[in-house]
């Protein structure tokens, strides 16, 4: 982590002059907290406004109630733990990590998250896909996974769903709906990016896409967007402009220092979030989870004394 903290510092002290620090968190100083944390928008509102608000609530989810459903098939090798591995470690992060951003909403707007990397290959569509995961199981709460990566779509590979139309048909008028879909037992809907458009740029920066982009977030609590990399193309730069927050996705023993700060410099300071970690193995964490996380495998079941403090 220690290349990660000093670019972040780095980057905070060139920005320093004249600008708002913003609060920054990664998975390794996460912390749990209540279940009962309350989301700003779920706040109950007096009077007329109630009943309002209760009604376009309702019309909401009868329209959404319309989206076609997809049923999801994960590969064996899948790597959305928050699906297939709840008790892992992995899956526990992301549930840290969906406790600190709810805690965060208390304080700014947050609504729409933009999941991005420096590079290709550090796992972003992975990590946007495991937090959607994961805000979803909060009862009462509408989670859009959108694949903002018009290039490089992977997000139907990894829930097995096929080659479904999205984003590109709709901006182009090939499809008469909006294609949301419902993803099976999940709780979370999916607006994947469809075909490759020609020039996914000059689909990103009309204004069909920030239009889109308020109707969903009348729609949902949280939208998550999985944008491409930032280096070295300009989608994400238009995402970034339309987002609430940025996640930015490391790889340990992938992501270069002058590749992370260059990535930080061309980032929105303000909407920075933090810095994840992807593919860091902690010995001592993983032990520590394995050991209490599931009572059924913990030393004591198998008659054997935990080694350390037990407290």
């Amino acid at each position: 982590m220690s290349h990660i903290y000093e670019a972040l510092k780095k980057a905070e002290a060139q920005r320093s002059r004249g600008a708002q620090s913003p609060t920054y968190l990664t998975t390794e100083v996460l912390t749990p907290s209540e279940d009962s944390i309350e989301d700003v928008a779920s706040l109950v509102t007096h009077g007329n406004g109630a009943h309002s608000a209760v009604r376009e609530s309702t019309l909401v989810e009868e329209e959404l109630d319309q989206c076609p459903t997809l049923r999801v098939s994960l590969a064996r090798n899948s790597r959305l733990v928050s699906v297939g591995g709840e008790e892992s470690l992995g899956a526990e992060k992301f549930r840290f990590l969906a406790v600190r951003l709810r805690q965060m909403r208390q304080t700014r707007p947050l609504k729409k998250l933009l999941i991005t990397s420096t590079i290709p290959q550090e796992g972003k569509s992975t990590v946007s896909a495991n937090l959607a995961c994961t805000l979803a199981r909060r009862k009462q709460t509408r989670t859009l996974l959108l694949e903002g990566d018009l290039r490089r779509p992977t997000l139907a590979l990894q829930f097995g769903v096929g080659k479904v139309p999205g984003l590109s048909e709709w901006f182009h008028g090939d499809s008469p709906s909006l294609n949301i879909y419902r993803l099976e037992k999940l709780g979370l809907w999916y607006l994947p990016a469809g075909s490759a458009p020609e020039n996914p740029l000059e689909m990103m920066q009309s204004g069909k896409i920030n239009d889109l982009m308020d109707q969903l977030c009348a729609w949902f609590d949280w939208i998550v967007i999985d944008s491409p990399p930032v280096l070295p193309l300009g989608d994400t730069s238009v995402w970034a402009r339309m987002a609430d927050g940025i996640l930015l996705v490391t790889r340990r023993g992938v992501t270069e220092k002058q590749q992370l700060k260059k990535g930080l410099a061309a980032l929105d300071q303000s909407k920075l979030l933090g810095a994840l970690v992807n593919g860091s193995m902690d010995a001592a964490h993983s032990d520590y989870y394995k050991r209490y996380a599931n009572p059924a495998t913990a030393p004591e079941s198998r008659g054997t004394k935990p080694s350390g403090d037990t407290k």
